[in-house]
């Protein structure tokens, strides 16, 4: 199990800093939402699955179609 730990954190690590230097903002919400997936995963790893709902809902989901609606709002991705 820590094996699949330490797998995870480094793809959660990986997913940041892809957010970080991504081209597009398109590419950083996509490397965000699965940075919270990670991160639910690892939840129901340490046996926490009421957190791991409450960030699946929230961090991937709702945060995500947010951004996605600003950026789709604002006209980002047209350029």
């Amino acid at each position: 199990m820590t094996i699949i730990t330490i797998f995870v954190g480094v793809l959660m690590i990986m997913s940041g800093i892809y957010a970080v230097e991504a081209k597009k903002i398109l590419d950083s919400f996509i490397a965000l939402s699965l940075l919270s997936l990670l991160s639910v995963f690892l939840f129901v790893i340490m046996k926490a699955p009421d957190v791991a709902i409450t960030e699946a809902s929230v961090g991937a989901g709702l945060t995500t179609a947010v951004l996605i609606l600003a950026l789709r709002r604002i006209g980002g991705e047209k350029k």
